[in-house]
């Protein structure tokens, strides 16, 4: 089968990777395509994965409106010069040309209806199958409902062993206290009028954390520029380890926040999405492995901090928390290579029999 991978965030490197891997050991052939995100680009060449890189990633509503167009036509080219006839994807494009091709476009979607209904409605109604973590909110008949998330298709212990030897890489001893923070720009299509923490707000968790541990700042920005001191001196591939090890995950970053959390490592998360997601929300309140707080909240999310840092030993309380997490829990890339393998009869088979999924664990 000739398949097509679309990225358009360097998370999804992660999501999709080790899936590429295995079905190209299969025999398929697989084609990847990026945006021209350098996050994204370095992830890729790290692993040593081909792909076919677009233009710039634009910040503007209405360039991602002419994007969408841009992006949309370079695919169907690929498409149709590949005679690609399933696509793996969290983007618009693939979904569209599916309407003009033998393409079936396969969507994986991890947030609720209604805090993205702008993809909702352009990109639902052409997916073949909506794969949807099981307690996000979906209306779409073509939703095939797993046990998962989006994290476990890489941070399953199947798939991953965290690397102690980035903390010699971060002159950190072993059992060391040290902080993550990660700062997001969100300028993404569906942050539109979401924010996450001020510049202010930033400055104090720095000043709070630094007397008790060293302090790592990750930035979206390519530069770091707020807080050079504190940048983080690992490349991209090597921060689920550092997540690992990390006494305490604080930021305003969705993904990073439930990759910590995942990871076992208390995580604090501050944005304007706090509450909305139904993933974050069951990773906190079935879970208890992270926090979500406001903006305007942000003195609740220091003094939990401080609960937390007061706690003995604390990461042994959140494996146990993790343990049980997992044990509920499917790996996705297992999932999604039975899917491609028994494509197209995994979609019925997916939808009537939720014991299927055990096969994955």
């Amino acid at each position: 089968m000739n398949l097509l991978i679309d990225i358009v965030h360097p998370a999804h490197v992660h999501l999709f990777r080790n899936v590429r891997q295995e079905l190209i050991k299969g025999g398929h052939r697989v084609i990847v395509t990026v945006r021209d995100i350098p996050a994204a680009i370095r992830l890729l060449d790290h692993y040593g994965i081909e792909y076919i890189r677009f233009g710039e990633k634009k910040t503007s509503f209405i360039g991602k409106g002419f994007s969408i167009l841009k992006y949309g036509w370079n695919i169907l080219s690929i498409v149709k010069d590949n005679n690609i006839t399933l696509s793996l994807s969290t983007s618009i494009e693939p979904a569209h040309v599916s309407c003009l091709t033998r393409l079936d476009a396969i969507l994986f979607d991890d947030d609720d209806d209604e805090v993205e209904s702008m993809y909702v409605n352009i990109a639902h109604p052409f997916g073949k199958a909506i794969f949807t973590p099981d307690p996000v909110s979906r209306k779409s008949t073509h939703a095939i409902r797993y046990p998962g998330t989006h994290e476990l298709a890489y941070l399953h212990p199947k798939r991953f062993k965290p690397d102690q030897e980035i903390l010699k890489e971060c002159g950190l001893s072993p059992g060391e206290t040290f902080f993550v923070l990660r700062f997001n720009e969100h300028k993404a299509y569906h942050d539109v009028g979401e924010q996450g923490l001020t510049i202010q707000q930033k400055k104090s968790l720095i000043e709070f954390l630094l007397p008790k541990g060293k302090v790592f700042v990750s930035e979206e920005k390519e530069v770091v520029k707020e807080f050079p001191l504190h940048q983080t001196p690992v490349e991209p591939s090597k921060m689920h380890s550092l997540l690992s090890f990390t006494t305490l995950f604080i930021g305003d970053s969705q993904t990073m926040t439930s990759e910590a959390a995942i990871l076992g490592t208390p995580a604090l998360k501050c944005n304007t999405y706090a509450g909305r997601l139904s993933v974050p929300n069951e990773l906190e309140a079935k879970y208890g492995l992270c926090y979500s707080f406001l903006p305007s909240e942000f003195e609740n999310l220091m003094s939990k901090a401080r609960e937390l840092l007061s706690i003995p030993d604390i990461k042994s309380q959140w494996e146990v928390k993790r343990k049980r997490f997992l044990d509920d829990k499917i790996d996705v890339t297992a999932m999604m290579l039975w899917f491609v393998e028994n494509y197209p009869e995994s979609i019925q088979k997916m939808k009537q029999g939720r014991d299927l999924f055990n096969s994955f664990k």
